[in-house]
């Protein structure tokens, strides 16, 4: 039975530089590599969609965070409002 491989981020970082660089084939990648074409051509992907985040200054991501706890706030303050009002209305009895 073959155990399944397993690659780390800096291999497959490796791989998709030179896939990037564009000097070989795919093909020739693989077979250099060992990998399926295909694999490659995965990490190679992944390395253009995510080379936005490497030069991101954070910005975003903090604005995203930020948005996300107001959010969460808000959902708190609703929350205590309806049982301050219920615990009123207790009181009131």
């Amino acid at each position: 039975m073959t155990t399944r491989r397993r690659f780390t981020a800096d291999f497959k970082a490796r791989v998709a530089l030179e896939a990037l660089r564009g000097d070989k084939t795919i093909q020739e990648i693989a077979a250099k590599h060992k990998v399926h074409p295909n694999q490659v051509s995965t990490w190679k992907r992944q390395a253009m969609d995510g080379l936005d985040a490497v030069f991101s200054n954070g910005a975003e991501k903090a604005r995203v965070d930020h948005e996300g706890e107001i959010h969460d706030l808000h959902a708190k303050i609703g929350q205590l409002t309806v049982e301050r009002d219920f615990l009123a209305r207790g009181l009131k009895r």
